[in-house]
């Protein structure tokens, strides 16, 4: 059975993602609109509205891979590269990437419109670190989205974690994201009948605990069951990103009570 529910949410999180909606490029009709009108409309309606929204045949990552090589190849590095470079960040190509993308282009299209491409290329991803780098390299490990910062239960970790709503109808499902050694405070799931939470891993790997217990291991595919009243956290390995769903279970009187830190000390007996 819980094989099947993973299988389930699994297949109907894949599904919306691939009936995203159209690209809507509005570039064309804005610029040309009056003085090449069917230019802009190819422009609008089938390079961008057809071609680029089929990521069912070849996603926007790949696209956007094969569009600036090509350009950079050209040694076209007006407005149009800006363009397609944001859009290659947008879609999910890093800092560390893209350098390495335009090195390889420079052995076979030129030095020089590699190093022309690079002066634009830093400016796009001139806010990108490292960890940001292995951000995105996380990201594309899992179908579920990393969400945005964790910020009105950050005081309840240790490190930096991430938000994102899978549900918010019938039962509400989140995916948890956290960086290495991040981890929740111990915490309980009150309920009078009902109650609790369920955790399965999406992502890298993590641990659970429940106070008196051994930790225990959370992979792709594990399933936790978390009973209400029960003291426990839940985090990444020291060595890995970490993502979970996490199932809020219908209770009467449900509420959720916040408790010490995990300390370090704990948190690192349990590392292997």
């Amino acid at each position: 059975m819980n094989r099947f529910l993973l299988f389930l949410v699994l297949t109907l999180s894949t599904s919306s993602i691939m009936s995203q909606q159209k690209i809507v490029q509005t570039a064309g009709r804005t610029q040309l609109g009056e003085f090449a009108p069917k230019f802009a409309e190819l422009n609008d309606d089938v390079l961008f509205g057809e071609v680029w929204s089929r990521t069912d045949k070849f996603g926007l990552r790949d696209r956007s891979l094969v569009t600036i090589t090509s350009l950079i190849s050209q040694g076209i590095t007006d407005s149009s590269l800006v363009f397609h470079l944001q859009s290659a960040k947008n879609n999910g190509i890093t800092r560390t990437e893209i350098a390495e993308i335009i090195t390889h282009i420079g052995f076979y299209a030129g030095w020089p419109k590699a190093w022309a491409a690079f002066n634009l290329a830093k400016g796009v991803w001139a806010d990108d670190t490292a960890g940001n780098d292995d951000k995105a390299a996380f990201q594309r490990e899992m179908i579920f989205p990393i969400g945005e910062p964790n910020t009105a239960y950050a005081k309840y970790f240790t490190g930096n974690s991430y938000l994102a709503p899978v549900s918010r109808e019938q039962v509400y499902i989140s995916n948890v994201t956290f960086e290495p050694r991040c981890r929740n405070n111990w915490h309980i799931h009150r309920a009078t009948t009902g109650g609790g939470q369920m955790l399965i891993g999406v992502a890298g790997r993590g641990w659970y605990q429940e106070e008196g217990k051994p930790a225990v291991e959370i992979l792709p595919g594990t399933v936790i069951h978390i009973p209400a009243n029960v003291k426990h956290w839940h985090g990444a390995a020291a060595d890995s990103w970490f993502a979970h769903l996490a199932f809020e279970i219908p209770g009467e009187n449900a509420s959720n009570e916040w408790l010490e830190p995990v300390t370090d000390e704990e948190y690192d007996k349990i590392q292997q």
